[in-house]
């Protein structure tokens, strides 16, 4: 039977057909973030806050409740609601900000991303909304009296949701053709009484006009959308073409501007008469000129339902790029044909041994898809500010003046991390690449592009700072999906980008030259004793085994690629050998270098070692900064080396002269090992890995060892004491602004770094290297497919429901809730609770790949 939701992709990579030109690529929060930030303090949350989004223009993108725009946002689509309660319309999701929430940012809704092809032929999601006021100033309120060490508190504890007093509403989008796009919102009312809901399906045009600014993507003057009945409206933009939207049924048609309303936030008048704001004004405060019945920037058909105890209502629409006489002729039959097609083609990809492994996957890959987004930030245009408005202190990314992101990009989260970060996205790309490698290609190749990589080879973070550095995961991803489709082209593009990032690695963070590596803080926030990217508050620095073991992970990867390259192009292998020397070098620094390296001979583990004025010290803090040496590891098999003969005659020679460094490289059963811990070594590190008082636990690999509960680390300089101990839940530490910890939680990524390692461990070394575990002597494979099947178990129902729901009842019990899920930042080791943003699907949706290798 024919895949049609992969022809599309295919065609739609060919541009045979333009199927990616629209998707859900709409923010889910726009407002407080550094490109909307124009403040003198870099106070990005108080710039720009939630109270000013309903009235406030944004400058660089635009948000909505699980929308729908173009690859460009130009023109744009989301629902509104109104419960007859709420102080404004339901236009967003709210959440706290950084300073507000006891934990850092953090999203107050209810909302789940069910299915999304990659095409978004078909899409849907759920948002629950309460029939009461929304808690807006208990959720505030509570969170503020509340420290890190509580819990958040969270819009289930307000008690709106309590007596089903609420509304499901579920949004579908489905495509007829590229441009002709369905959407039905079917409203649930599930309490037991009559309950009233207002519902405005929103079309505007980002504003692109009142920036005084020329060229690419700006306007001169803002397009328009008008009235063509009563039903129906035209939208007319000059670089989208024109498009039409209908509404099967409306009581208003509405219309205002996107134009901010100065005299309300600012007590300044404009020109405008109508703006951002005016739906509301209208429908909440009864003010009838507040908006306009003919044309405008903005528009909405408005219908009231009183919807039945236990009813629904269904609300139908249509965005076309042609006029039809009959909208919604043959609605359902398409709608029927999409969901039979994202079956179809979900069941060919998913790897799951039962119907539950499937939904899992299945919404995680929905996560995925839903969570792509616009981006747009010129760091440049933003720098220098706009004719006639305000300009940023200047401080923030001002040596990243090159870089230009208007593209859609893969979210961390769309609302508590609605920008890039680029090691997520590396994993984020070996998650979605089983369904739609296309994209997961491109991306990776956009990330090493130069209006992206800086032009001395750095990768830029995320947009609080471009310089800070997370690992370099970017040549492994490039490899993982090189390994599924052998697109050779690709594989060199990213090939000679990786150079220059790898060159650029080399030179800022090789410190004293010794190839022993100081990372900053590597994406692990607060896993440290010190802030690891600051000056130390001690003097000296820090030479790190997690950057010594990213160093050679990233050699180890690089050698991989370049004897691939060289197997058609001998000139590759002078790179191999490089990198072969190179991944050498390393492995013998953090093992001997001065004696022992960063290895700790005593405790059988790696740490990290602080250098003041070469009096150096090992902090003895076990967490996954000395775990992850184990990562570092390559095979090479003869078979392949006898196909580069260039690289196998260095390499020999390398062997017999490098006698020193040469002991490093373990040849076995016609295959070489390079990999950081010796056999002995790993023995000692993996005694500590399926230990469940220390790493181990029922739900994977801890990020900090539980011993550290009983026994804190305790660094003293002087007068003060650093403690690091063990914190299984939320962060303890201000570090980072406290919204995710590494002092205990299970971090999905470097999980599955580390089952993969175990994996090839077990390749070269055989069933006779075993660990014992409980009293039975287990094989590498097998300790990694029960880190894994502890991993997975996070999302699978257990006793008490799905550990990553912390026990609430609801999810356990409730119809309505047992079979959505949340895929959380990081999860607690010892309840598998969801902690951290709740829609991180970006790495947590590799738990679709851990299902295939328990």
């Amino acid at each position: 039977m024919t895949d049609i939701e992969f022809k599309r992709l295919e065609d739609d990579h060919r541009r045979r057909a333009n199927w990616s030109r629209f998707g859900s690529y709409l923010s889910e929060r726009q407002w407080g973030t550094v490109r909307e930030d124009y403040s003198q303090d870099n106070s990005c949350w108080d710039y720009f806050p939630h109270d000013h989004a309903r009235s406030r223009v944004y400058r660089w993108g635009e948000d909505g409740l699980m929308g729908f725009t173009d690859r460009q946002c130009r023109l744009c689509f989301s629902f509104a609601f109104w419960n007859g309660n709420d102080p404004y319309l339901k236009e967003r999701l709210f959440g706290l900000t950084g300073p507000q929430g006891n934990n850092g940012e953090d999203v107050k809704e209810l909302y789940y991303y069910l299915v999304a092809t990659p095409t978004a032929s078909y899409q849907k999601a759920l948002y629950k909304y309460p029939q009461t006021a929304f808690p807006y100033e208990q959720l505030l309120r509570e969170n503020q009296n509340r420290n890190q060490g509580d819990p958040e508190y969270e819009i289930l504890d307000t008690g709106v949701f309590d007596d089903d007093k609420y509304f499901d509403i579920f949004i579908e989008y489905f495509k007829n053709d590229a441009e002709d796009i369905l959407i039905e919102a079917t409203i649930h009312n599930r309490g037991a009484e009559d309950a009233p809901i207002y519902v405005l399906p929103n079309l505007w045009f980002r504003n692109t006009w009142s920036w005084g600014r020329t060229g690419e993507g700006y306007l001169d003057s803002p397009p328009i959308l008008k009235r063509l009945s009563d039903n129906s409206l035209g939208a007319d933009h000059p670089t989208l073409g024109k498009f039409y939207f209908y509404a099967e049924t409306s009581q208003d048609l509405l219309f205002t501007d996107n134009e901010t309303n100065y005299q309300k936030l600012f007590n300044v008048k404009s020109d405008n008469t109508h703006f951002k704001d005016g739906f509301h004004d209208y429908v909440v405060s009864g003010k009838r000129d507040a908006v306009r019945f003919d044309s405008g920037t903005k528009a909405a058909f408005l219908t009231k339902h009183t919807i039945p105890a236990g009813g629904l209502v269904k609300v139908r629409l249509r965005i076309i790029n042609k006029e039809v006489q009959e909208p919604f002729k043959n609605f359902d039959l398409i709608k029927e044909e999409r969901i039979k097609e994202c079956e179809r083609f979900y069941r060919s990809r998913i790897t799951a041994q039962t119907e539950e492994e499937y939904q899992v996957s299945l919404q995680s890959y929905a996560g995925l898809i839903w969570s792509k987004q616009f981006y747009f930030y010129s760091v440049k245009d933003w720098l220098e500010g706009d004719p006639g408005h305000p300009v940023p202190s200047g401080r923030r990314n001002h040596e990243w003046r090159h870089l230009y992101n208007r593209d859609i990009l893969s979210m961390p989260d769309k609302w508590e991390y609605p920008w890039f970060a680029a090691w997520d996205t590396a994993f984020h790309m070996v998650a979605l690449a089983k369904v739609d490698s296309f994209f997961a290609k491109k991306q990776l190749i956009l990330f090493l592009r130069e209006w992206y990589l800086h032009p001395n080879g750095q990768l830029p973070a995320y947009e609080f700072s471009f310089s800070d550095v997370n690992p370099p995961v970017h040549a492994w991803a490039c490899w993982q999906l090189y390994q599924q489709d052998k697109d050779r082209v690709f594989l060199s593009r990213c090939f000679h980008k990786l150079l220059l990032n790898f060159t650029w690695w080399v030179n800022q963070k090789d410190l004293e030259g010794n190839n022993l590596f100081s990372g900053g803080f590597l994406g692990l926030d607060n896993i440290g004793v010190f802030d690891r990217s600051a000056p130390l508050p001690v003097g000296g620095f820090l030479e790190q085994a997690d950057a010594t073991a990213w160093m050679a992970f990233y050699c180890g990867t690089m050698l991989s690629m370049a004897l691939e390259l060289s197997r058609q192009d001998p000139s590759y292998g002078d790179m191999a050998s490089k990198f072969f020397e190179h991944f050498v070098n390393i492995i013998s620094a953090i093992n001997s270098f001065g004696g022992t390296g960063l290895w700790d001979q005593l405790d059988g583990f790696y740490y990290d070692q602080l250098n003041i004025s070469g009096h150096k010290t090992p902090l003895r803090v076990r967490s996954l900064v000395g775990l992850l040496p184990m990562i570092a590891v390559e095979i090479l098999d003869n078979d392949l080396l006898n196909k580069v003969p260039g690289f196998k005659r260095r390499m020999d020679w390398f062997l017999d002269h490098e006698t020193d460094l040469g002991s490093h490289v373990v040849f076995h059963d016609d295959k070489y090992l390079l990999s950081i811990p010796s056999r002995e070594r790993l023995e000692r590190m993996l005694q500590y890995l399926v230990s469940e008082n220390e790493f181990l636990s029922p739900h994977g690999i801890r990020s900090l060892s539980k011993i550290h509960d009983r026994y804190p680390y305790i660094f003293q300089h002087g007068e003060k004491k650093y403690i690091v101990e063990y914190n299984p839940a939320e962060s303890k530490s201000g570090m980072f602004g406290g919204n995710s910890n590494w002092r205990g939680p299970v971090w999905f990524p470097t999980n599955f770094l580390i089952i993969e390692a175990l994996r090839k461990y077990h390749y070269f070394y055989g069933d006779n290297f075993k660990v014992t575990y409980q009293g039975a002597d287990l094989t590498l494979l097998e300790i990694s497919k029960l880190i894994a099947k502890n991993l997975t178990s996070i999302f699978t129902v257990g006793e008490n429901g799905r550990p990553c729901h912390g026990g609430d009842k609801r999810y356990h019990d409730d119809e309505h809730f047992k079979d959505l899920l949340l895929f959380y930042e990081f999860f607690n080791p010892e309840t598998g609770r969801g902690l951290g943003a709740s829609h991180q699907t970006g790495w947590t949706a590799l738990v679709a790949n851990c299902f295939g290798l328990c």
